[in-house]
């Protein structure tokens, strides 16, 4: 198979109605206010299209859905009973979701229909609209593959697959799931994948599955970057809880990473009897219990939400002021993840680590492989010495005077992070 076709530059389009859609797709993002593509779309909608097999790399809040749902919606074709035309791979039931939501006034306008189909409900409903017809289906591959072993659906008619989040798929362990599905749909599918990396495991897909891909890239943006600044305080162990009170009350919203299921309903917990809105988002929560709370986090009703990595893979929520990893993320991926949760929708971010003693050398590891530059609560610079090690934090009183107690956030370097400027209300 030829390696896959770089496309860097942007197409000199200004408006959605510049591309081959239907009118009737260009109404609905007009009547939601939509008429420019931000890069991600600009970049990949006329080869998806066209009919290319597109491997794109961007980052979570790109605006990616809306470059693979604006061609899924126009080039979809009318399915028999459980025989989809079009399918959309997600890691996770939020995710799902919300794509389902985007893609769902599009395929009105066009006379067609979305299903959704994750785990932790019942099935029933599921069944029902692959019975009367879902031509476009968005699916977490677990529960996909339960239906397709009991015929609930056939996927052989499927000409469209798009793979959305590819890399935390990987991630997540689903991609022998993901082989097999795409194994049984129509050998001469479009396949459009979406994923913050092309290498690894992402690559085997791209060589396996896909044919001539046209690739393209978000290339950095100096403006974009400088609206995320990153701060690690260090703190002992016993006052970590009284710092994340004090932080997360001061934000305008915020997402607290944790590790555990259990430490994220101790967490939030400790946080509402401080007074602060807060909620537990995790795998442990039944996807009804999920939904109410994101719904009540994306309303301002709950302010702090204090998530697992696993949970909040799915979420995307525009104007989150803050991201604190109250834990800290076992790996830089995971840490660039849960990062990418605020500065979204063109808006600042503050990303906040805390570190306590027996972490500075994960904080420290943290720093080299991203290249990060930044500060702790008392102004100094957190550096990392050519072995490796961060700079011991001030002593008590040192530069406290001249830089008073807040943390002085230093900006990302741009070689670090690929992101793609979009409007306020791209998605």
């Amino acid at each position: 198979m030829s390696s896959p076709t770089l496309g860097i530059d942007v197409p000199a389009v200004t408006t959605f109605g510049d591309f081959a859609l239907p009118d009737a797709l260009v109404e609905v993002l007009a009547s939601q206010g939509l008429t420019a593509p931000v890069p991600i779309q600009a970049m990949t909608i006329a080869d998806a299209l066209a009919g290319r097999d597109v491997s794109a790399k961007a980052p979570t809040g790109s605006g990616k859905t809306l470059a693979f749902a604006l061609p899924v919606a126009a080039t979809v074709r009318h399915c028999a009973p459980k025989k989809p035309q079009a399918l959309v791979l997600v890691p996770t039931r939020e995710l799902a979701l919300q794509i389902s939501d985007v893609l769902a006034p599009l395929l009105q306008a066009r006379g067609r229909r979305v299903a959704v189909v994750y785990g932790g409900v019942s099935y029933e409903r599921q069944r029902k609209a692959m019975r009367t017809g879902a031509d476009v289906v968005v699916a977490c591959p677990g529960r996909l593959e339960d239906l397709m072993q009991a015929g609930t659906i056939r996927l052989s008619e499927v000409q469209t697959v798009v793979l959305d989040e590819a890399d935390r798929m990987a991630d997540m362990g689903f991609l022998p799931a993901v082989r097999r599905i795409l194994d049984a749909t129509a050998s001469n599918r479009q396949t459009l994948l979406f994923s913050a990396t092309l290498d690894g495991d992402v690559d085997v897909l791209v060589r396996r599955y896909q044919k001539d891909p046209v690739r393209h890239e978000v290339v950095n943006d100096a403006d974009d970057l400088s609206r995320v600044t990153h701060a690690f305080h260090h703190v002992a162990h016993a006052d970590r809880a009284d710092a994340l009170a004090a932080l997360a009350g001061a934000a305008t919203s915020s997402i607290i990473f944790v590790r555990t299921k259990h430490s994220a309903d101790r967490v939030a917990t400790k946080l509402a009897r401080a007074g602060i809105a807060a909620q537990a988002i995790h795998g442990g929560r039944s996807q009804a219990q999920r939904e109410r709370t994101l719904k009540a986090f994306r309303a301002g009703r709950v302010h702090a939400l204090v998530a697992t990595d696993v949970a909040a893979r799915g979420i995307h929520v525009d104007d989150v002021s803050t991201v604190i990893h109250y834990d800290l993320p076992e790996s830089p991926k995971d840490y660039v993840h849960r990062s990418g949760r605020t500065a979204r929708a063109g808006a600042d971010g503050a990303v906040i680590a805390l570190v306590t003693p027996e972490q500075r050398q994960t904080a420290a590891s943290l720093l080299r492989t991203l290249g990060l530059d930044v500060t702790d609560a008392d102004g100094a610079r957190i550096s990392v010495d050519a072995g490796g090690r961060g700079a011991r934090p001030p002593q008590d009183g040192q530069r406290r005077g001249a830089q008073g107690s807040g943390a002085r956030r230093h900006r990302r370097r741009p070689a670090q992070t690929a992101g793609g400027r979009r409007s306020p209300r791209s998605r």
